[in-house]
């Protein structure tokens, strides 16, 4: 539909505009700058704008022509809040439209916002823009009306249809403008009003009628209490009249009571009498039993003391060996002239092991530090306390892996039991496994055997052991994983090769 320039009363009107420079009139005189509508116009009043501007671009520059003088322009009308939320709505739907040159700044943040936001959160920067920006304004028209069909077509030229929604109307006739808009937004706001008060009207009338139907319900209600208060009445006067029965009942019943408690207190005076006898034979005995006790408890101060008196002596004798003990000692180092030591034997291991050169020409001497050498395995479990930890299965699988794994582990620690009883050192033996294996063989003396639990492998829990060792006791870890072996180095345990120890269980 071709879209036609509305009418806007802030716009200079058809054909009151000035004679164009050269007939008559001071070419370029400052005649006051007016909006003009969308280039695609095809009203009679845009094309006399563009004649005029034509004309005054021939005469030297001036500016538009074709304003005549006109009054100040009429206020905005004040729009119900349907209408106004109305045309922000229509508004902020074509905002994002527009071109980025024809939004006005205010308003360019507004446009990004997602559709349920615009109009909510941009409604003032919306209405104030409408109001203040007529060319923003027609840009907005223009939209409008090529969304609205037939009823803004209507609106331009200044009707409105009877079925059309009141509020829509006064909507596009305050974005167009045309002749006679502001009677379309009377007429639509006193539609809306009057809409208003007949939904307060109706609000009221429903109001009413249930207060009514409180008010009846409240009468039935208040019915059914009175007779419910009559039948309570009745049978609290029959009640009362049983009460009175009881009562004459009670007092007969009294004043047979007050006859026995008069007998009652009679009887009481004599065994009180009686009881004042033998409340004095009772002093009489106590007083004899608090002398026996006295003299009781003069004994056992006697008895306390001298049972003081012989701990005394013990606790002297005892002191008098003790310090002739210290005594001793302290003659024993004095005569023996030890000095402190500075280092424990697992350091002069560990130093043994740092001179040592890896690459060393094959001899005697240097089999003996090799790390799959039974007799470095020797050395170590020779020093004093020392802790042997084998990585079970590491172990089996390497030296006899043919077997089922019953019975690597009854070789294993039946070995390693031969080796606890000929060094007397502490032997842990750990497999993988959440919970405790079946068909084990009876555990030698001086072997612990562990299993992993559930989550946990035997390498971790070898780590946890040798971490659980105090500073300075020799530990030796059999592990051929490289891993296993580092870890436990860098916590001061002596890492060797699996096939160590299989060298010195086939040699026992």
């Amino acid at each position: 539909m071709p879209l036609t320039e509305p009418y806007d009363d802030h716009l200079p009107e058809e054909g009151s505009s000035a004679a164009v420079p050269g007939a008559g009139g001071n070419p370029g005189a400052g005649a006051p700058e007016t909006e003009t509508g969308p280039p695609e116009t095809g009203s009679a009043g845009g094309e006399a704008g563009s004649a005029g501007a034509e004309a005054g671009s021939a005469g030297g520059g001036a500016s538009e022509a074709g304003s005549a003088e006109t009054g100040p322009p009429e206020p905005e009308p004040s729009l119900p809040e349907p209408v106004r939320q109305r045309i922000v709505a229509l508004t902020a739907a074509v905002l994002p439209g527009l071109p980025g040159d024809e939004v006005p700044v205010p308003l360019r943040r507004v446009a990004k916002f997602a559709p349920n936001r615009r109009a909510r959160l941009g409604g003032s920067a919306i209405a104030a823009q409408l109001t203040a920006d007529p060319l923003f304004r027609q840009r907005v028209t223009a939209r409008v009306l090529a969304d609205a069909g037939d009823l803004g077509a209507a609106v331009v030229d200044g009707t409105a249809p009877a079925a059309a929604d009141p509020v829509e109307v006064a909507a596009l006739a305050y974005l167009v403008r045309p002749r006679g808009w502001r009677e379309l937004i009377d007429a639509s706001g006193a539609v809306v009003r009057a809409e208003a008060d007949s939904a307060v009207v109706a609000e009221l009338v429903r109001e009413a009628e249930q207060r009514a139907t409180r008010a009846e319900h409240d009468r039935a209600v208040a019915r059914v209490e009175a007779d419910k208060l009559r039948d309570e009445l009745a049978r609290v006067r029959e009640e009362l009249g049983q009460l009175r029965e009881d009562n004459r009942q009670l007092q007969r019943s009294l004043r047979e009571t007050q006859a026995r408690e008069r007998r009652a207190n009679d009887l009481l005076a004599t065994e009180r009498g009686r009881a004042t006898r033998a409340a004095a034979d009772s002093d009489a005995e106590l007083r004899r039993a608090r002398a026996r006790l006295a003299e009781a408890e003069a004994a056992a101060g006697v008895a306390k003391a001298s049972a003081k008196e012989a701990r005394s002596v013990d606790d002297a004798r005892l002191w008098l060996l003790l310090e002739t003990i210290g005594q001793a000692a302290v003659g024993l180092r004095r005569e023996l002239a030890l000095d402190p030591v500075d280092k424990l034997p697992a350091d002069f291991v560990a130093d043994a092991f740092t001179d040592a050169p890896v690459t060393a020409q094959a001899g005697p001497a240097a089999r003996a530090r090799d790390t799959d050498d039974p007799a470095r395995l020797d050395q170590l479990l020779a020093l004093p306390r020392a802790h042997l930890v084998v990585d079970g299965y590491n172990v089996t699988k390497r030296g006899f892996g043919e077997m089922s794994l019953e019975q690597q582990r009854k070789r294993l620690i039946t070995g390693l039991g031969g080796i606890a009883a000929q060094t007397g050192d502490e032997v842990t033996v750990v497999f993988d496994g959440a919970e405790r294996m079946h068909g084990l063989p009876p555990t030698p003396r001086g072997v612990r055997v562990l299993f992993s639990r559930k989550g946990e492998t035997a390498d971790e829990l070898i780590r946890r052991l040798v971490r659980a060792e105090p500073p300075g006791r020799p530990v030796v870890v059999i592990s051929s994983d490289r891993e296993v072996a580092d870890g436990v180095r860098r916590h001061g345990a002596y890492p060797l090769g699996a096939d160590s120890l299989l060298r010195r269980l086939s040699r026992s």
